[in-house]
């Protein structure tokens, strides 16, 4: 419940703060008695699909911890915390990115990486995982967060989530225009949209959304390749990543925010499109392949 509050106030307001900058900046009003002006809906449409974007990314930290309890490690309290922060500190100077923060949660086995920058990040491991593998697999899980990391995967996700947004905003309102003007065309002192434009534009985002998130999902598991291809570099070994993969698949996943699903070490999709991560008998063959 906390999650789903969470997600509701952080997006519900991430609406208000851009739909206000829309208004101060006047590329809300692309609708004008001449037509569309789609200049100004360009403007528009990109200033809400990267701005929410680039927004979530920059709160994507404070907002990973409150929603799943982390707790960052600032001083090690036992063996285990000292393991996870030294193996990390190794990993990221090989890699080359500063220091992640590192941090526990209660949960099923999972982990993820998020952060605004490959110098600002956060590395968070569940406890589930931490007991259910050894070291060597909870080493090879953590290279792949850090591969996520070093490969920039947030920032180039944010982007195509931003561009996508951007046309599904854009498209939806032409749309939108186009069907409104048709069901009006015999009615001479009509003034300003429809009823007809707005539900349209509302059905369109709808379906070119599904269509985006297809498009997303698909970037997001080529992702997961290269992030394990990643690890195993950081390594210097393959084989651990796949030991880690292959004891994933017979264990219960955790289930993260959504916000976050995209960076977790697995994750499953109602539909193989829709999908986040590619299945894991696939990883584990395309690194045995290299």
């Amino acid at each position: 419940m906390k999650r789903v509050i969470l997600f509701l106030v952080t997006n519900v307001a991430i609406v208000l703060v851009l739909s206000l900058t829309a208004s101060l900046l006047g590329v809300n009003r692309f609708l004008t008695s001449n037509g569309l002006n789609l200049g100004m809906l360009l403007a528009f449409a990109a200033l809400m699909g990267f701005g929410g974007s680039f927004i979530s990314l920059l709160l994507s930290k404070p907002i990973a911890k409150w929603s799943t309890g982390a707790q960052v490690i600032e001083q090690p309290r036992n063996a285990t915390e000292t393991w996870l922060v030294g193996t990390i500190a190794a990993q990221a100077q090989k890699a080359g990115i500063g220091m992640p923060e590192v941090a526990i949660y209660q949960g099923e086995p999972n982990a993820f990486a998020t952060g605004a920058t490959k110098n600002s990040s956060l590395v968070a491991v569940s406890t589930g995982l931490l007991e259910s593998m050894t070291h060597e697999e909870v080493e090879a899980v953590l290279a792949h967060e850090v591969a996520h990391i070093a490969n920039g995967d947030m920032v180039t996700l944010t982007l195509i989530q931003g561009v996508v947004n951007t046309f599904v905003i854009f498209l939806a309102r032409i749309v939108g225009y186009f069907v409104d003007q048709m069901l009006r065309k015999n009615d001479e002192e009509a003034s300003g949209p429809g009823i007809g434009y707005m539900v349209t534009v509302v059905v369109c985002e709808i379906l070119f959304g599904i269509l985006a998130s297809v498009i997303v999902a698909w970037f997001s598991r080529q992702r997961e390749f290269r992030a394990d291809r990643g690890a195993a570099r950081i390594i210097g070994n393959p084989q651990p990543m796949v030991a880690a993969l292959r004891r994933l698949k017979g264990l219960a996943e955790g289930e993260l925010p959504k916000n976050m699903a995209a960076f977790g070490i697995s994750g499953k999709g109602a539909l193989s499109l829709f999908s986040s991560h590619p299945p894991i008998e696939e990883r584990i063959a395309a690194l045995q392949a290299r």
